[in-house]
């Protein structure tokens, strides 16, 4: 992981001129293990830009899984018709 992180932050920083921190400093490793878990998990995923102030729903953030979702329900409708 050091490898990626480290390669990463230096082409950013040669390719992009990005400068500033691009990693936490540290991460957790969760295991999920079972159905409910995972809901979890992806709930806290999925309101992350809520909580950041980025949307007012998770499916009102355009970069996230809830609105794509949301996007091909609404596609599969419009097909439908």
């Amino acid at each position: 992981m050091q490898l990626i992180k480290g390669n990463f932050s230096f082409r950013a920083n040669r390719e992009l001129g990005f400068r500033g921190e691009i990693w936490q400093r540290g991460f957790s490793d969760v295991r999920v293990t079972d159905e409910q878990g995972f809901r979890q998990h992806q709930n806290y995923i999925g309101n992350n830009p809520v909580k950041a102030g980025l949307a007012d729903s998770p499916d009102g953030y355009p970069f996230g899984s809830a609105c794509l979702k949301m996007l091909k329900r609404s596609e599969a409708i419009k097909g439908a018709d």
